[in-house]
């Protein structure tokens, strides 16, 4: 029998799940501790090797997670599974339409696409005459240095929902904001692009999980 203070599916359900800490609700999650470590310390015992910090512990991925002890492939993969439906979730919240006034707009609904990545990923936001959101769409995911955005895909998607102008965004996993000569390039492609086919480039993002970086706000557009 557990003690009360480990008992955290009856602390849930009696105070709920505001109540409970972080390591308590992972406890529920793993379901089980071992002979020597119940499941709430086992929790602690993983939040502290990710300085309890659940961003860093949604980045880990299953191959980290089962580097430790008392971690096998179920509690690994259901702590995956947990953490990606509260980032879906967040996700889900900011997929109303809205109509984009500033980057920050921009920065704000899109930022959460890209929290906790380990690679770059390259995405549009389509929008109608009146700056309205109507697709968010990733066109391409690549390696920790760099990823590939096709032209023709991207006015495809936006011709798709009859959208007068996109937005572009990739994320730096590094944390430098500034642009790369191919960040610049492709930009200019894009432009490009979209003048070609009567689609403006409103402005292209490079976001680095809260803060971000402007094209349209630097003048480079």
């Amino acid at each position: 029998m557990w003690a009360e203070d480990d008992q955290p599916r009856e602390k849930l359900i009696i105070k709920g799940q505001s109540a409970l800490s972080d390591a308590e609700l992972i406890a529920i999650i793993i379901r089980s501790g071992s002979r020597q470590i119940s499941a709430v310390d086992l929790a602690k015992r993983l939040l502290i090797l990710f300085e309890n910090d659940l961003n860093k512990l949604a980045k880990s991925g299953i191959e980290t997670l089962l580097t430790v002890p008392g971690i096998g492939v179920a509690k690994a993969t259901g702590i995956v599974a947990a953490l990606e439906l509260s980032k879906r979730k967040i996700q889900i919240k900011h997929q109303k339409k809205i109509s984009i006034k500033s980057s920050a707009d921009v920065h704000a609904i899109m930022k959460h696409h890209f929290y906790d990545l380990q690679h770059e990923e390259f995405w549009i936001l389509v929008l109608s005459r009146s700056n309205e959101v109507l697709l968010q769409k990733r066109i391409s995911q690549g390696g920790v240095s760099g990823t590939v955005a096709d032209n023709k895909l991207i006015f495809k998607y936006c011709l798709d929902v009859l959208g007068s102008s996109i937005i572009a965004l990739h994320n730096h996993p590094s944390g430098n904001l500034k642009p790369s000569k191919a960040d610049e390039t492709l930009t200019k492609k894009i432009k490009l692009a979209g003048q070609n086919l009567d689609r403006q480039l409103l402005d292209h993002l490079i976001v680095c999980n809260d803060i971000f970086y402007s094209f349209a706000d630097e003048g480079l557009l």
